[in-house]
C-alpha cells in the first residue's frame, strides 16, 4: 500500500488525486470544504472505497449532504492519543450520523457524572471514560497526573463529554475544558454551533466562554463566513432566537477568515480565548 501525505488541505489537489486512492482521512471541515467545490461528484470518487471523519463531530447535515452527492456514508470514529481508537460506526450496518458507533470488541465505554462518578444511563450527558488494552499505562514520569486520569477500577478518564443512546451508539457531546457556565446554566458548544452552521451562509463555527462580569463566562460565537456570503451580527442572533433557549444564545458574534487549528485539524479554542479574553470587561 501506499499513501499521499500533503503539507496542507487544498481541495483540488485532494479531488486530483481521488482516481489514484481507496480511502480517506479528514476532519469534518475537510468533507465540509469539498462539498463546496463543484468537481466533487459520484464519478470522482469512484474509486474509493471508504471515507472517514474523526478529530471533531461530523454535522448530521454534512454527512447527508455527502452521501447524496457521493453515494458514501462516512464513517465516524473517536480516539485519542492516550488510547488509539476507542468507537467506531460499523463498516457494515448503520453508520448513523452524529454518532461515533459503538465499542470496539475488548474495549469498555461508559459515561458518568463528573462529580459523584456514578454511571448514568441511556440519554444522560456526562463524562465518557474508557477501559481496555488500547488503553495507555500513563503518562512518562507524571505518576501524579496518571492517577487523577484514572478512576479506582481502572478507567480512563477522558475529559470528552458524551452520552450513550439507547440503541448503544455513542454522542460526542464536547470537551469537558470547553464547556461554558453563563448564568449558573451550563452550555455545551457543540450544540450552539450546530445551529450556527446550520445558516445559510456560515462556513463553520467556534463558541467558547470568555469572561464576563455579570454572568460569569459570556456565550461568544466566532464565524466564519462562505465566499461570498454577506451577514451581519445581528442576522446572525436574530436568526437563533427561536432555535436556541435564551440563555444559550451568544451575548456576541465576531466574523473571522478563518478558525486556528492544531496539526490534527481541530479548533484550538484556547487560542481563541486568550484572544478575546477583554471582550466584555470595562475599559481601564
Amino acid at each position: 500500500a501506499s499513501m499521499f501525505l500533503l503539507p496542507k488541505f487544498e481541495p483540488e489537489e485532494i479531488l486530483s488525486l481521488m482516481p489514484r486512492a481507496t480511502l480517506m482521512m479528514g476532519v469534518p471541515t475537510f468533507y465540509v470544504r469539498l462539498l463546496q467545490h463543484e468537481g466533487l461528484n459520484r464519478e470522482t470518487v469512484a474509486n474509493i472505497r471508504l471515507f472517514i471523519s474523526g478529530s471533531a463531530p461530523l454535522l448530521a447535515e454534512t454527512h447527508a449532504a455527502f452521501k447524496q452527492r457521493t453515494g458514501h456514508a462516512i464513517l465516524e470514529r473517536y480516539g485519542m492519543t492516550e488510547t488509539n481508537m476507542n468507537t467506531s460506526n460499523p463498516y457494515d450496518g448503520e453508520r448513523r450520523a452524529g454518532t461515533v458507533g459503538f465499542p470496539l470488541p475488548g474495549v469498555s465505554v461508559r459515561v458518568t457524572d463528573p462529580a459523584t462518578g456514578e454511571t448514568l444511563g441511556p440519554g444522560k450527558t456526562g463524562m465518557i471514560e474508557i477501559k481496555g488494552p488500547n488503553v495507555f499505562r500513563g503518562y512518562w514520569r507524571m505518576p501524579e497526573k496518571t492517577a487523577a486520569e484514572f478512576t479506582k477500577d481502572g478507567y480512563f478518564i477522558s475529559g470528552d463529554l458524551g452520552k450513550i443512546d439507547e440503541a448503544g451508539y455513542l454522542h460526542i457531546v464536547g470537551r469537558d475544558k470547553d464547556l461554558v457556565i453563563s448564568g449558573g446554566y451550563n452550555i455545551y458548544p457543540k450544540e450552539v454551533e450546530g445551529e450556527i452552521d446550520r445558516l445559510d451562509g456560515v462556513a463553520e463555527s467556534a463558541v467558547i466562554g470568555i469572561a464576563h462580569p455579570d454572568f460569569g463566562e459570556g456565550v461568544t460565537a466566532i464565524v466564519v463566513l462562505k465566499p461570498g456570503a454577506a451577514m451581519d451580527e445581528k442576522a446572525v442572533l436574530n436568526a437563533l432566537r427561536d432555535r436556541l433557549a435564551r440563555y444559550k444564545q451568544p451575548k456576541r458574534v465576531i466574523f473571522a477568515e478563518d478558525l486556528p487549528r492544531n496539526t490534527m485539524g481541530k479548533v484550538q479554542k484556547n487560542l481563541l480565548r486568550d484572544r478575546f479574553k477583554s471582550l466584555y470587561m470595562p475599559a481601564s
